[in-house]
């Protein structure tokens, strides 16, 4: 693994509004079989695994995320453009709000699937 500082952060803006500006601190790059866990203040943890055929993007959607307390959405916004998203389960509210600001469309819960 290699990490790469950008310091100072590239710094762009972002948003329906232009009101959000994004950080850009880094890169890190994995070789095959790498895994990097990211971890919030609040304990939440969310892994990225290098395959030689991709990416795992995500911790199983339906148990680790689940055991974190983090919800996999699908959404799609203004210009058709799809994201995976994944919210605190205890922020759903304020996902909600970012949803209507931003003009976010719910596609799918995929962690809400019966399997």
């Amino acid at each position: 693994m290699k990490v790469e500082d950008n310091t100072p952060a590239r710094q762009y803006v972002v948003g329906a509004n232009s009101n959000i500006i994004i950080s850009d601190c880094g890169s890190i790059y994995l070789d095959n079989d790498e895994q990097v866990t990211f971890r919030g203040q609040d304990g939440h943890e969310y892994d990225v695994t290098k395959k030689n055929w991709g990416y795992y993007a995500t911790p199983s959607i339906n148990d680790r995320l689940k055991k974190f307390k983090l919800s996999t959405v699908l959404t799609k916004n203004r210009k058709g453009q799809v994201y995976i998203m994944l919210v605190h389960e205890e922020k759903r509210d304020l996902f909600d709000e970012y949803c209507e600001t931003e003009g976010l469309k719910v596609l799918d819960w995929p962690s809400e699937i019966e399997v």
